[in-house]
């Protein structure tokens, strides 16, 4: 039924409904890119004794992944503007059901690495492809909820998918973890072959080079705050625990992260209802709230109350981030989306390690009180760029 809304020459007529079973095989295509992500730090001492490796080399599974998705989102994605959009998301999903198989049968800790690093490189293509997939499929008003749509897989990843693979993985053990995501992936490319509608590449003579597409107007400052907000949010969520053992909530970790996750599906699902008519208020207000949980968590953490509310605050704030800034891009890089995509990809995994680093320095020198001021001057200056690209970026609503 969603197909029929597709016209031949594969636009979307200005009346139609949003091709939901189209979108929907683009958020499962998400979820499982988070989640094979995930999936290992869920499952360290298993795969640690599966393989007869330390837990900490376990823990680089996820490190490779990462690693693939930074070297591959950029090159790869550049280097195939040319093919058809269907064969190449059913190539990035291929990638991941070769991976998850391989890590499901073999023994060995080195081929496992190259099956993780393999399934990253299917990831930074995938994230590159998604959203601009989505964009294509309907009408310049409806760009923004089909993209909130299709980027849905990434917060119920977060939320349910990994503690459900982390549960599965007690229960059965964490080679029938992957095998079962293999099987979710094949599930997956029967269903994009059927359901999402083909799209032809870029003709030889509307491909932009690189360093084009990151100079076009709005795509830096689109870029910066990806960079920005991203590792605001990363400083912390990295760290949650050191954070709140400050603050006597070391035991109530859990049920934090999960106020966290339940309020980003809030997050997302507003998002996804304004955000076609308002992208850049939207932006500018999920940063201000960020910005006010950051000062809460600051001012009067050690109180209970206030902690989960400024948490269900940050995951709003965060909930919908990816879907913003990912139309943003999409919108002001228009015909060159899929490299633009590319770029706002790497520079969320920057901002994930990036976390990571900034997060764990400032733990060892400044302890996690130092947390709060450098998630506000990281959002005051991703305040003032979305504020000052008000032609390009986050442009102004105009009527």
């Amino acid at each position: 039924m969603a197909r029929s809304t597709i016209t031949l020459d594969g636009t979307n007529p200005p009346d139609a409904r949003l091709p939901l079973a189209s979108l929907l095989a683009l958020a499962l295509a998400g979820f499982v890119t988070i989640l094979t992500e995930a999936l290992p730090a869920g499952l360290l001492p298993q795969i640690s004794a599966g393989l007869g490796i330390s837990e900490a080399l376990a823990g680089q599974l996820v490190t490779i992944y990462a690693i693939g998705s930074l070297a591959a989102a950029i090159p790869l994605t550049a280097a195939t503007q040319g093919m058809r959009r269907r064969p190449l998301l059913l190539m990035a999903i291929a990638g991941f059901a070769i991976a998850s198989t391989v890590t499901a049968l073999s023994g060995s800790y080195a081929v496992t690495m190259v099956a993780r690093f393999l399934a990253g490189v299917s990831a930074g293509l995938l994230w590159a492809l998604l959203a601009g997939y989505a964009a294509r499929m309907v009408p310049e008003h409806q760009k923004g909820r089909a993209i909130a749509i299709a980027m849905v897989g990434t917060p119920l990843a977060l939320s349910l998918g990994v503690p459900a693979g982390t549960f599965l993985g007690n229960l059965m053990g964490w080679r029938m973890c992957f095998g079962i995501m293999s099987a979710l992936a094949l599930a997956l490319m029967v269903w994009v072959r059927i359901q999402v509608p083909d799209f032809a590449g870029q003709a030889v003579g509307k491909r932009l080079p690189l360093g084009r597409v990151f100079t076009m107007a709005g795509v830096r400052p689109v870029l910066f705050v990806v960079l920005a907000f991203v590792l605001a949010h990363n400083i912390l969520y990295t760290y949650i625990a050191p954070f709140l053992a400050v603050v006597g909530m070391a035991e109530r970790t859990g049920l934090v992260l999960l106020v966290f996750g339940v309020s980003s599906l809030l997050g997302i699902w507003a998002i996804g209802v304004l955000i076609d008519r308002h992208l850049r208020a939207l932006m500018l207000m999920n940063t201000a709230l960020f910005g006010l949980s950051a000062l809460a968590l600051s001012v009067a953490g050690a109180e209970p109350i206030v902690m989960y509310a400024a948490v269900a605050a940050w995951g709003i704030a965060f909930g919908g981030a990816a879907t913003l800034l990912q139309t943003a891009i999409a919108k002001t890089a228009r015909d060159a989306a899929d490299v633009a995509q590319s770029m706002l990809v790497t520079a969320w995994n920057m901002a994930i390690a990036g976390g990571g680093i900034v997060g764990g320095v400032l733990l060892d020198y400044a302890g996690a009180v130092a947390f709060s001021p450098t998630l506000l001057v990281l959002l005051a200056a991703t305040l003032v760029v979305v504020w000052a690209a008000d032609q390009h970026g986050f442009p102004a609503a105009r009527r």
